[in-house]
């Protein structure tokens, strides 16, 4: 059985590490021109640019959670570091992925989150392209500050998932996460930040951009620089330790997002192994 400990578990087995915060650069938000920003997640029509976002390095800190794991929680910073052991470890099954490993990150979250159900919708794997032989490309991680979901987008992914459901759970609140591990061996190259909710201005910061498919239209946030987001990332992370990132909360009293992005970790050992990590991406309910 796969084994679930919380953040102060966390704490107990990782103090021995000496925290290591990271002076880097992030890519935030620069409008390319006046129009609304957009994305063709595929191929766009002829003549259409695939996309008018720009992006602009800005210098940050970003400091190490590891021996302050307990301080930050889903609702109050919008992320949470937990411990868990998966069964799955080579994650180059597609169907095992699908059943095992969807089973373990239900579970996981309902424990972590009170919830009732827990429905997951679609996890990428990220590595460099080169390193291991999957049957569709790879996906390398997203240097780019962003939010997966906007607010309208995780109404409608509601509807979208469970369209005959859709009307009664919305009546509650849901939650939109995001489930993030190395996998294969520590983190060196290109770590995950997150940022506090707390120090995100909520009208100023989160920029929509509508992401245009063959077949319909979603929206996710990109984020514009604010000398106050406050930044965390855990040391040498490992594939038994998990990063909760909330996208999206319907209640509107606690934290209701977390905005993230890889970095360049200059003091990561160039000989280490490249970046492989999974994200699975899940609707939390408080009603069955």
């Amino acid at each position: 059985m796969p084994r679930f400990t919380h953040c102060h578990r966390l704490l107990r087995t990782s103090a021995v590490q000496t925290p290591r915060d990271v002076l880097t650069s992030l890519y935030y938000f620069r409008a390319l021109d006046d129009r609304a920003p957009y994305q063709y997640v595929h191929d766009p029509p002829a003549g259409i640019a695939k996309e008018n976002l720009g992006v602009q390095a800005y210098p940050v800190k970003i400091d190490d959670a590891r021996g302050r794991e307990i301080e930050f929680t889903l609702d109050n910073s919008g992320f949470q570091f937990i411990t868990h052991v998966s069964e799955e470890r080579q994650f180059d099954d597609e169907q095992c992925i699908r059943t095992t490993y969807y089973r373990e990150i239900v579970e996981l979250l309902k424990r972590a989150t009170a919830a009732k159900r827990v429905h997951v919708f679609d996890h990428t794997i990220r590595t460099k392209q080169t390193e291991i032989g999957q049957r569709s490309p790879n996906r390398g991680p997203v240097e780019r500050v962003h939010v997966d979901q906007t607010f309208d987008a995780a109404l409608h992914r509601v509807r979208h998932e469970l369209p005959d459901e859709a009307d009664r759970l919305l009546q509650r609140r849901i939650r939109i996460v995001n489930v993030w591990r190395p996998i294969h061996h520590p983190v060196a190259h290109k770590p995950l930040a997150v940022s506090d909710w707390r120090s995100v201005d909520k009208e100023h910061d989160l920029v929509p951009v509508r992401l245009i498919y063959p077949d319909r239209e979603s929206s996710s946030f990109s984020v514009r620089y604010n000398c106050a987001h406050r930044w965390y990332y855990l040391s040498n992370q490992t594939p038994d330790e998990v990063i909760l990132i909330k996208c999206y909360d319907s209640a509107v009293d606690r934290a209701r997002l977390a905005p993230h992005s890889a970095f360049v970790d200059s003091g990561s050992s160039p000989s280490a192994p490249h970046r492989h990590s999974i994200e699975v991406r899940c609707l939390v309910f408080d009603t069955e």
